[in-house]
């Protein structure tokens, strides 16, 4: 997402809990002609999300597009969870459901904070996510298109569909059962 937004002109600020890639995004972005900052940022701790905006502000004086691309393997609930509604704000927001895109996100054991470790439990399986793995480039183009069009949902595979049928179906039994 940062490398379309950087090719479309947009200045970019890139916050990230592993500094190495960090600096690698940043130096892309920069060299191929983009104009990028990075700070380090964990989601799980708000004084730590505050920075980036700061420094969006510092530096270019106002903030356009916002992508929460916090994504984790397996330890979701504090990097995803969270979040609000925005609309009020007159914030327009879409959300990324993805499947399987080709990232790191398979290695995101290596940026789990100490207090959210499990040391008893044994090393989780891999799992192997339905539909075609897609490239970040194909994701990006997905988001951006949403961004443009103002949608709450990029849904990035259509074999996601029947998953997302199923759990609305257990919303509404959910709903209809609570009221019996």
């Amino acid at each position: 997402m940062v490398d379309r937004l950087a090719r479309e002109g947009a200045k970019v600020v890139i916050a990230d809990v592993d500094e190495r890639v960090l600096a690698a995004v940043v130096a892309s972005v920069r060299a191929r002609g983009g104009e990028a900052i990075g700070v380090r940022t964990d989601v799980t701790e708000l004084a730590s999300v505050q920075a980036p905006a700061d420094r969006a502000f510092a530096a270019f004086g106002k903030v356009h597009v916002l992508c929460n691309n916090a994504g984790v393997a397996l330890w979701l609930l504090g990097v995803n969870l969270p979040g609000g509604d925005l609309k009020p704000y007159g914030i327009g927001v879409s959300i990324l459901c993805p499947m399987g895109v080709a990232t790191q996100i398979r290695a995101s054991e290596r940026n789990r904070p100490a207090d959210l470790r499990n040391e008893a439990a044994s090393a989780p399986e891999r799992v192997e996510l339905m539909g075609c793995t897609l490239g970040p480039e194909t994701a990006a183009d997905m988001v951006f298109g949403a961004i443009q069009a103002n949608r709450l949902f990029v849904i990035t595979h259509e074999e996601s569909l029947e998953p997302f049928r199923r759990r609305a179906e257990r919303l509404e039994q959910a709903v209809r059962e609570t009221k019996a």
